[in-house]
């Protein structure tokens, strides 16, 4: 088999993760679209008992929790995995250490986009899940931070002979249920709502990214420390919305569930859309 292309520093993910655990608590738009991902469950008829939050950043265990569920909670960082709770442990998205069959749901809100093997991933989750398991996932898509990642460049092309890559490349919405669907996965659905993220204060931006472990983890990037005046040029060139500055989210959440069992049903003519 080819090996996936090393896309991403995983120790730099792992290190901005360890650091963020203490800080991720001030980040509120992490527990609001765990919420928001979660609330899909009360569109299906089957009810679960046993499931695996992968990297939920201390959110999406409680609220799981809260429903009766039991949880495993894993992170690349010991110490985000240890802000869900026990029972929680250190694990690596690309290479899963549990049995077929362990879990009748996987969650994994925002954690899948620093995998250098997507479709390995994948398909780790599914034999994790037992037959009629579901895998419920939000991530960002092609086009979050667009505004960021031009003004960014911009401002280096403009301050300094070449720029560095500084934001990460994000799947293709039209990729994500074909993923799912060559991972394994029956009725795979992918949906997108595109959010807005207005800040009063352009820096809190980036502070959210940097609190949130999503600070720039690329293998390619620049390791020299960027000048102030960098991020200064590029945040004054954010376009506004309403007096603030205006970032875009484009959140793509993916559906499926694993073969050969019985499988729910969700409400309404199509599952997403919300």
């Amino acid at each position: 088999m080819t090996e996936a292309p090393v896309i991403f520093d995983r120790r730099a993910v792992r290190r901005q993760r360890e650091r963020a655990a203490v800080r991720i608590g001030e980040v509120e738009l992490l527990g609001d679209l765990a919420a928001r991902l979660i609330e899909r469950l009360d569109d299906t008829t089957r009810r679960f008992s046993r499931a695996l939050d992968l990297g939920g950043r201390g959110v999406v265990a409680p609220l799981l929790r809260g429903r009766g569920i039991a949880v495993v909670a894993g992170d690349i960082s010991p110490r985000m995995a240890a802000r869900s709770g026990p029972p929680c442990l250190a694990l690596d998205e690309e290479c899963l250490p549990f049995a077929p069959g362990s879990f009748d749901l996987v969650i994994a809100s925002l954690s899948l986009h620093w995998v250098n093997d997507l479709p390995g991933a994948l398909i780790q989750i599914r034999r994790a899940l037992a037959p009629g398991g579901l895998f419920l996932a939000s991530l960002p898509a092609a086009g979050t931070l667009g505004e960021l990642r031009s003004a960014l460049l911009g401002a280096e092309a403009a301050l300094s002979a070449g720029a560095a890559p500084r934001i990460a490349p994000f799947p293709d919405l039209r990729d994500c249920a074909g993923l799912l669907q060559r991972a394994g996965f029956a009725l795979p659905v992918a949906d997108v709502a595109e959010i807005a993220l207005l800040y009063a204060d352009p820096w809190d931006l980036l502070r959210d990214l940097r609190d949130a472990g999503e600070a720039n983890a690329l293998a390619a990037r620049s390791r020299r420390v960027p000048r102030r005046a960098l991020f200064s040029t590029a945040l004054a060139a954010l376009p506004t919305e309403a007096g603030r500055v205006r970032a875009t989210l484009r959140l793509a959440v993916l559906t499926g569930w694993a073969p050969d069992g019985p499988l729910a049903s969700f409400g309404g003519a199509a599952y997403g859309g919300r």
